[in-house]
């Protein structure tokens, strides 16, 4: 169910956003979990070339290193994407630059009461093998928002 679809152009990529209903997040967000703990892979992108446009603050790589010191990235990352709810939800978009990738999701967490972290997240099935289906979850996004979080971005904020 498409509630709201957009075609906008973000950082030189056109991307189509839609808010799915709660009911597919909330499927999703089972799919994921249960790709995370049936051995998913992880690919992070600690370093991204848009990153040499932006505040070092606002970075995969420093996000990661400030809100968890000393920890494996792939670990916490497990851990933090099985952590998401349908309340973090904040849209789905689509990179029509690459129109045969999946939808990606984005999320919102706040982490130590006040540090709002954005999360971008596509989960790709990648091969069907005779003992089922290999998922790779892709992490683009898990840094500090470079917009404050409010309630009017988050759809099921309320429930």
């Amino acid at each position: 169910m498409i509630l709201v679809s957009n075609d906008t152009k973000v950082g030189g990529e056109h991307l189509r956003e839609r808010i799915e209903s709660k009911l597919e997040v909330e499927t999703y967000l089972q799919r994921l979990r249960y790709s995370l703990d049936n051995n998913a892979r992880i690919f992070f992108q600690e370093k991204r070339y848009v990153d040499t446009k932006r505040e070092e603050t606002y970075t995969n790589k420093y996000t990661m290193a400030d809100l968890f010191p000393n920890e494996n990235p792939v670990k916490v990352l497990k851990r933090e994407l099985r952590r998401l709810t349908v309340r973090d939800y904040i849209r789905t978009v689509k990179d029509i630059n690459r129109p045969n990738n999946s939808e990606m999701r984005e999320f919102g967490k706040v982490y130590e009461g006040n540090k709002d972290v954005y999360i971008k997240i596509r989960v790709e099935v990648m091969k069907a093998g005779e003992y089922g289906v290999d998922n790779v979850v892709f992490v683009m996004s898990f840094h500090y928002s470079t917009v404050p979080f409010s309630s009017e971005m988050f759809p099921y904020a309320e429930g």
